[in-house]
């Protein structure tokens, strides 16, 4: 029996500019760029063995068998692997999250960064970060993110070779953290593949993509002056623009739970106080506050005191994806 193996990790990302539509559903190009941190705590393990005697990929998701739905979305996204290397074999792909799934966490951006590292290597392929982002993007469009280190940039592009992700700074430029308010931990019912799929049916969506490009701007120059004034502006402005998207598209998508909406009244008089703190939120009702590194403390402490927050998890930004 031949088996070829290896094991890969990689950080989920939060999107500081979002990615919420895309422009070719297939290859996940999405409709505006987008702007993201990788979270240094959270992290995708994920572990592909190809054996010649496989009928079909298997998947093993946190201990139990993934469901039919998600074998075949790995299948799709194999066959992508299979055609690069030149090999028919299938896999065992093993992979486990230290965080929940699932609920606005980017899990599937850590997922299929983990696994386009896994999956290549174990195929006999050295792809650059650059090829690797490009292919994490078939699987999971925020998963381009999670294949550089720290703050990371997703260029748009109109074809595949010209949508991928970049670093625009690194893990240690500006040291803030993320404090994510989890208020629930329910699967949700209607997943970001879905919801980028209705995107185009809000009202709303054409004019939060034509406005895109001056928000990517702001971000990322305060960003990389480590303005936090400007850039709490621009981030909380961009994530409610996209709900807003979710909330007028047709199903509606709404995520938001009641603790969502008091942890965001929370954050907004904190700041007005004078501490440095801004929201956003991902496809969910979890809330992600970021602050420098001085207040995490204070600031988790806060948020634990709000009703509705089950546990706070605190990360920091993160390096890029890597083989174990």
């Amino acid at each position: 029996m031949t088996i070829k193996k290896a094991t890969a990790t990689a950080h989920p990302n939060i999107a500081l500019i979002k990615y919420w539509g895309n422009i070719d559903h297939e290859l996940r190009l999405p409709s505006n760029g987008s702007i993201s941190m990788n979270l240094g705590c959270l992290e995708t393990r994920t572990t592909v063995m190809f054996k010649l005697e496989a009928k079909s990929d298997n998947l093993v998701l946190n201990g139990k068998a993934a469901d039919l739905d998600a074998q075949k979305r790995i299948t799709v996204f194999m066959n992508r692997v299979r055609e690069l290397a030149g090999i028919t074999d299938h896999a065992h792909i093993v992979s486990e999250n230290n965080f929940p799934a699932g609920v606005g966490i980017a899990s599937s951006s850590s997922a299929y960064a983990a696994l386009s590292l896994a999956a290549t290597k174990a195929a006999g392929l050295s792809l650059s970060e650059r090829e690797l982002s490009r292919l994490a993007r078939t699987g999971s469009g925020s998963a381009c993110r999670s294949i550089p280190e720290g703050f990371t940039e997703w260029i748009t592009g109109d074809t595949h070779n010209k949508s991928y992700a970049e670093s625009i700074a690194p893990p240690d430029h500006w040291n803030l953290k993320d404090c994510i308010a989890i208020v629930s931990q329910d699967h949700k019912e209607i997943g970001s593949t879905q919801g980028h799929e209705i995107a185009e049916t809000s009202p709303l969506q054409a004019s939060r993509i034509a406005s895109a490009p001056e928000r990517l701007d702001i971000c990322r120059q305060s960003l990389l002056e480590r303005d936090f004034k400007s850039f709490a502006e621009v981030v909380e402005l961009d994530c409610n623009m996209m709900h807003a998207v979710m909330m007028t598209s047709n199903p509606t998508l709404l995520y938001w739970e009641a603790a969502t909406l008091s942890i965001i009244k929370a954050v907004q008089s904190w700041r007005m106080d004078g501490l440095q703190v801004c929201y956003t939120i991902d496809a969910g009702p979890n809330v992600h506050v970021l602050c420098p590194n001085d207040i995490r403390a204070e600031v988790a402490e806060k948020l634990s005191g709000i009703p509705g927050v089950q546990k706070v998890i605190t990360a920091g930004s993160g390096g890029r994806a890597q083989i174990i």
